[in-house]
């Protein structure tokens, strides 16, 4: 009953609206409808539909959105602004664009550039505005003289791959006790394979005994070429000459640049945040403890993804036997394999 007494409602207030109103109401009406009669396979609106309610919005302000049942006003709104930013795109298109040069013009920027193998764009122009020919940077660089094609050299990559053979960096930090006591840790890291070589723990480090670790890390004719460190004055004013004597080359890095040693800088962060971030260290025993064994799993069966996923000491992976789990530092990591 409040239904139909809201729909007579409804005819009294148009019978006093004007002859216009009337018409566009009829006319948004009846094509929503012919919208929703569209079944193939689901009513959809087309670009036509949209361009009719675009212009429906500019044609009857006050009354458009309060007819519109299928859609929502915003969206309406939404084409009218991507159909405005059409409209000034097509408007600030280049019509003509820049004259292309004819062949006479490239065959002479070919040839000036070829003659005068010293000469830059810049001097090629001048040149060509002394003979009343204009061209832009843009034109005198896509048609100058190349040259011969070069040889194709070895990549950076390969470079690279051959220079960080026989690479070392060492690097020291700190870790606290629970007896709020700082231990100092010395490691050394190879290059190649991202593998740590050497590392120790104390709570007083001394030039003599940094230079220790060094004579422990390269025992067995293991040593290399260049170690990269950077300037803490731990390491004594006399560190430098002692590695000449050994054969190795010192390359110190610059002061507060610690990307200058970013493969141990990022061995660092490895080690606090899979280990020493884990566990609460008790004395200077128990760190060399959790490092020996955390060291044997990063070498052996840490996966990196600098090495193709491989170890740092790699081993042949096998297809045959039982996959088998191996808890490492009480569970907080875990190594896979298969039993033999």
């Amino acid at each position: 009953m409040l239904g139909f007494l809201l729909m007579l409602l409804r005819v009294l207030i148009d019978c006093c609206r004007s002859r216009q109103e009337l018409a566009l109401e009829n006319l948004v009406l009846r094509h929503q409808l012919e919208v929703l009669l569209r079944r193939k396979p689901k009513p959809r609106l087309r670009k036509r539909d949209r361009i009719l309610w675009v212009w429906m919005r500019w044609l009857w302000p006050q009354g458009w959105a309060r007819q519109l049942k299928i859609v929502r006003p915003e969206t309406v709104i939404g084409w009218h602004r991507r159909g405005w930013r059409l409209y000034w795109t097509w408007r600030s298109r280049s019509r003509l664009g820049r004259p292309r040069l004819s062949p006479e013009v490239r065959d002479l920027i070919a040839r000036m550039s070829r003659d005068n193998p010293l000469w830059g764009t810049e001097r090629i122009r001048g040149e060509l505005l002394k003979l009343a020919i204009v061209a832009s940077n843009r034109s005198i660089r896509r048609y100058r003289w190349r040259g011969p094609k070069r040889e194709r050299s070895q990549t950076w990559r390969t470079f690279l791959r051959n220079q960080i053979r026989g690479i070392w960096a060492a690097d020291l930090f700190v870790v606290q006790t629970i007896g709020f006591q700082t231990l100092y840790v010395f490691f050394f890291i190879r290059h190649e394979r991202r593998e740590l070589i050497h590392f120790n723990v104390t709570a007083n480090p001394t030039a003599a005994w940094i230079w220790r670790q060094v004579i422990e890390a390269t025992a067995w004719s293991r040593q290399p070429r260049h170690l990269i460190r950077d300037r803490d004055k731990v390491y004594g004013d006399d560190f430098g000459s002692k590695l000449a004597g050994a054969g190795i080359r010192e390359v110190r890095t610059p002061y507060r640049a610690p990307l200058a040693n970013a493969v141990a800088e990022r061995v660092v962060r490895t080690l606090r945040q899979e280990c020493l971030d884990q566990v609460i260290v008790l004395n200077e025993r128990h760190l060399v403890a959790l490092l020996t064994e955390f060291m044997r799993y990063y070498n052996r069966d840490r996966p990196h993804r600098a090495l193709e996923f491989e170890t740092p000491v790699p081993s042949q992976p096998t297809s045959h036997g039982v996959v088998v789990t191996r808890a490492i530092l009480g569970g907080l990591h875990h190594a896979y394999g298969r039993a033999a």
